[in-house]
């Protein structure tokens, strides 16, 4: 059994926590928020986790971390705050589940990265996509159809707050002082898995579009380029546009599809057909696996927990390794960009 905190009360607590309750080897014991009032309403809005309202309330991570009742902290707070939360989580003895994207930028991850190995315990990025079942399949089976020669990943999904940042108002998803953004919100669902598969990239090439606020630019939509010795990959991402394009694994005898990135519930194979100079049938798609046993967010509590209990501090899938290339990948992608002329 491992006790968890639970740091922040927006939706995301909400989803992870219905996944990781299927788990039997989680609590949930303790709950973090900036107002009593707020760890309270959660605590009562969760009678599964929590039941009969027990729980340990705290208004800051510090005094969660000193607390002997809790072995492990989930942080799904805003971006900025991640690393000063992990760190002083870390400092008082418990493993911690963070939110993606870990930290804002490669040096706070790194300083996440030491912090964990100085303190034993173990450090995990809650990316959902790679500890998914169907990826993991995709994985495994990316040596059936022959050297892999492209990746192509999209997330693009029209944000209402969009609608609210048109009209003057700047929501934390896109707050650039908060670490908002396309990227930092959806694009790590591309850029993660991409650095997963095959690595760090030999070249970063991006393309985003920017949207001026009175903080300063935030990122709205983009695609950025990998560039490997032996293949190509093209992640998109946008909070303006919608997309229904699957991601796909591109082989020399086939290519595996899935049908969404962020949450996986179909994995397709299509072998290649014969050459026709464009005139015959396109490839046909087989489906190999749908859907899944749990809730989407088990799978990452199960992963960390396993780490928790194995004596670990990292994960072999949600690496440290991976969660710094990733960031790393990130940040470049976002030095390149071309920013407004009146923010240059």
């Amino acid at each position: 059994m491992v006790r968890f905190g639970i740091v922040g009360t927006g939706r995301i607590s909400d989803w992870v926590l219905r996944g990781a309750l299927q788990d039997p080897r989680f609590k949930a014991v303790a709950v973090c928020s900036r107002k009593m009032e707020t760890a309270e309403a959660f605590v009562a809005a969760h009678p599964a986790a929590f039941p009969e309202g027990r729980a340990l309330l705290f208004t800051s991570v510090e005094e969660m971390a000193a607390s002997p009742e809790v072995d492990a902290i989930y942080i799904g707070t805003p971006n900025n705050t991640h690393c000063e939360m992990t760190l002083a989580a870390l400092k008082g003895g418990k493993h911690v589940l963070c939110e993606k994207p870990l930290a804002c930028n490669a040096d706070e991850v790194r300083r996440m990265i030491e912090a964990s190995r100085e303190s034993g315990c173990a450090l995990m990025e809650a990316m959902v996509s790679t500890v998914n079942p169907l990826f993991r399949k995709a994985r495994e089976m990316m040596g059936e159809i022959g050297p892999i020669r492209h990746f192509n990943a999209s997330y693009c999904q029209y944000s209402t707050k969009y609608d609210k940042l048109r009209a003057g108002e700047i929501p934390n998803t896109f707050n650039p002082t908060t670490g908002g953004g396309a990227l930092a919100d959806i694009g790590v669902y591309t850029t993660f898995p991409a650095v997963a598969l095959f690595g760090r990239p030999d070249v970063v090439k991006s393309d985003i579009v920017f949207f001026p606020t009175a903080l300063g630019p935030v990122d709205v939509h983009g695609t950025i380029e990998l560039g490997y010795k032996e293949m190509t990959a093209v992640l998109s991402f946008s909070k303006v546009v919608d997309s229904v394009l699957p991601t796909e694994i591109c082989g020399e005898k086939g290519n595996l599809l899935l049908d969404a990135l962020h949450i996986c519930r179909s994995l397709s194979l299509a072998p290649h057909v014969p050459p026709s100079a464009g005139r015959g049938p396109l490839p046909r798609p087989e489906t190999v696996a749908s859907g899944l046993e749990k809730d989407e967010y088990f799978y990452e509590f199960e992963e960390f927990i396993n780490v928790v209990e194995s004596g670990r501090i990292e994960s072999t899938v949600n690496s440290h390794e991976v969660s710094l290339i990733n960031r790393e990948v990130m940040d470049l992608a976002l030095r390149q960009a071309v920013l407004p002329s009146s923010h240059r």
